[in-house]
């Protein structure tokens, strides 16, 4: 008598992310995913929901720490959130934002800072902002067997040099110099180049030039992937919330009248209430009273 085996219907395990996968998806026209996360909890719900990527991203600097910019986050403080993360995220390929001062300096600190993100931050792979002038610290970081995301276009590191906050590649000449310096980090060894406040048409060229896949942060639809800062998906950076970003929840609000609930609460006794208190045995009271 044959036996059939029962047929499992609990959902396939996912496979980890890889930058080859990254390419694949890419090659087959299927949109790349990636969101910003900084913590084990965030990190693990995102994991869950089955996002592609994560990205330790320096953006850390002004949502979580209160920094007006990203310039003063530290590699100590990288570190210390992408281990967080890397405890909460299995199957995301994860990336590590170096931080401003980490590989500007030489292409020596450099390749030493990015392989930190791996060996001590549990990354997968780091990002770097920067075209031409950083070709020689990507090849080096890519040639010591860490893989590399580039970042062009509004590149908040250098927000002094832009002259702030501001989208780049309107003109013919900036635009051209954008689609030079693609070319040059896919030739250097990127998996992937974040593309961030660049017009949409321009973003769209750049992906049909290159074979390496684009992930838009404000640079419309025709990337190969897109990613936002989470705490603007959220809701949770009130201070402001760029032109480009969909928020998909209020957290802030949400998180407001948490807290003012519980104030007026604690304040009017309505908590703790008998439900939210550990009670003791009558008998075991009694004894006790008995005692003092």
């Amino acid at each position: 008598m044959s036996t059939v085996s029962p047929v499992s219907t609990s959902a396939p395990t996912r496979k980890k992310m890889t930058t080859l996968a990254f390419r694949q998806k890419k090659e087959r026209g299927e949109p790349i995913t990636m969101l910003t996360a900084y913590d084990y909890p965030t990190a693990l719900a995102m994991d869950k929901a089955g996002i592609d990527s994560i990205l330790v991203g320096d953006s850390l600097a002004m949502v979580v720490l209160g920094y007006e910019n990203t310039l003063p986050v530290t590699m100590e403080e990288m570190l210390h959130h992408a281990r967080a993360v890397a405890r909460g995220a299995k199957t995301a390929l994860l990336i590590g934002d170096m931080p401003f001062m980490s590989y500007q300096v030489s292409v020596e600190e450099a390749v030493r800072n990015a392989g930190r993100f791996l060996q001590q931050g549990g990354m997968d792979a780091v990002k770097l902002e920067g075209g031409r002038e950083r070709a020689d610290a990507v090849r080096a970081i890519v040639g010591s067997g860490i893989p590399v995301m580039g970042h062009l276009g509004l590149t908040p590191q250098s927000i002094h040099q832009l002259g702030g906050f501001r989208a780049q590649g309107k003109t013919a000449s900036a635009a051209k110099r954008l689609v030079e310096d693609a070319l040059l980090l896919e030739e250097a060894g990127c998996f992937g180049i974040v593309l961030e406040s660049v017009p949409a048409r321009l973003a769209e060229l750049i992906s049909k030039k290159i074979s390496i896949p684009t992930i838009g942060i404000g640079a419309g639809v025709g990337c190969d992937g897109q990613v936002l800062v989470t705490h603007d998906v959220l809701g949770l950076f009130d201070r402001f919330t760029p032109k480009f970003v969909k928020k998909y929840a209020d957290f802030h609000a949400a998180m407001n009248k948490a807290f003012t609930d519980y104030i007026e609460d604690v304040e009017t006794k309505r908590f703790p209430s008998q439900e939210h208190s550990v009670e003791m045995d009558d008998k075991q009271w009694e004894q006790l009273l008995s005692e003092l």
